[in-house]
């Protein structure tokens, strides 16, 4: 297990592993947030608004008063936790759908790429800002609505290697010998799938996390007094003209951050994939 990891490491290269390090800092301030921040992130005062960094607070305050740090430190816990409930959830979804494509094919095959065909006419954004004007504005909404746009995108990689793996000696030897078809997919066919899984949440988490800061900062998201890197950008931009940047400046670079480690991380890790398959 150990010489495993060491080998993934040194294919990851060292940006791949820098990435995967920043990506470890900020999951860690999220599950740790309540210790990190030092004050609470949605009580202010008005008495205090727009303080320059001090002691007390650290990359000073907001409009209303509130700490910015402590925001950037939980909205970092809503930020990723929003991210991975679109991939996980996509992920889930496409497959079971691709599986199923994969394995019955025909007619089968045929109904879900023509209902995924449809999805593929929705941009994600207009998915997301649909579900919010029928259910309401919240972060778990627009995650629902975003997992079922990724859904297509994702189901078309995992069907096209689940399709490849269905035609291996091996699939045809286990039906042979009287192997149920849930079993040879969950025991077989998928270990070898799973990698491009892996792969494509990886890819998809900072897809993902654009959009939903995008949402909050459109006001269809997180909603105030609550936490978020896509809230305090657009909470941040009158500070911004009146020369406080610091809000909108440091939720934006945390932003970019995560996203560029992600992507870095899913290439890297795609190229490895492919590699191997080559």
């Amino acid at each position: 297990m150990k010489r495993r990891i060491q080998r993934i490491l040194s294919e990851l290269g060292f940006f791949g592993v820098l990435a995967i390090s920043v990506i470890g800092i900020f999951v860690l301030i999220a599950i740790f947030a309540p210790i990190i921040a030092p004050h609470d992130p949605r009580i202010g005062s008005v008495l205090q608004k727009l303080q320059s960094p001090s002691s007390e607070y650290i990359l000073g305050t907001d409009e209303a008063g509130r700490d910015i740090f402590s925001r950037l430190v939980w909205g970092a816990r809503s930020a990723l936790t929003g991210s991975f409930v679109v991939v996980l959830l996509a992920a889930i979804a496409a497959t079971i759908l691709a599986f199923t494509a994969a394995w019955f094919g025909g007619i089968v095959d045929n109904l879900i790429s023509r209902v995924m065909d449809v999805l593929f006419a929705f941009p994600n954004m207009l998915l997301a800002m649909l579900a919010i004007a029928l259910f309401g504005s919240s972060q778990w909404i627009a995650a629902i609505a975003l997992a079922i746009a990724y859904t297509p995108y994702s189901m078309r990689v995992i069907r096209s290697v689940a399709i490849r793996e269905r035609r291996l000696p091996y699939v045809a030897a286990s039906r042979l010998q009287g192997i149920r078809g849930n079993v040879v997919v969950v025991r077989h066919m998928l270990p070898n799938v799973y990698p491009h899984i892996i792969n494509g949440m990886t890819i998809n988490f900072g897809f993902a996390m654009m959009e939903l800061s995008a949402l909050s900062f459109l006001g269809m998201g997180v909603q105030l007094p609550n936490a978020d890197w896509g809230l305090m950008v657009s909470s941040g931009k009158q500070s911004l003209i009146n020369g406080s940047p610091m809000e909108s400046l440091a939720a934006g670079t945390c932003i970019v951050v995560i996203v560029v480690c992600f992507t870095a991380v899913g290439e890297k890790l795609r190229d490895r994939s492919l590699g191997k398959v080559r």
